[in-house]
């Protein structure tokens, strides 16, 4: 008997608990840079401020599993003007 591939619809998403894990993921999937600038943001902020700490690490939790979700990946490659018509079209539906 051969394994057979697990096929799932939910987008995995990799293990961010720690700053270390974080780091992990943003290395892995994060956008060219992300790792550089979240070290940046940590640097320059007092880890005493913890709601500025928290902000900073769900912005870049969230950048990952941005790129782990297809939705998300294909909504960011429409193109500027499709995306305005189709926000026009909808802010026209709601209008009346």
């Amino acid at each position: 008997m051969t394994a057979q591939p697990i096929h799932s619809s939910e987008p995995f998403i990799p293990p961010m608990k720690t700053f270390g894990e974080l780091r992990e993921a943003l290395a892995i999937w994060g956008l060219p840079g992300d790792l550089e600038r979240f070290n940046a943001e940590l640097d320059d902020v007092d880890l005493d401020d913890i709601t500025k700490v928290r902000e900073i690490t769900q912005a870049y939790r969230h950048r990952v599993i941005l790129r782990q979700t297809p939705e998300a990946m294909a909504a960011l490659t429409v193109p500027t003007d499709d995306f305005e018509a189709q926000l026009r079209r909808k802010l026209e539906e709601v209008g009346g």
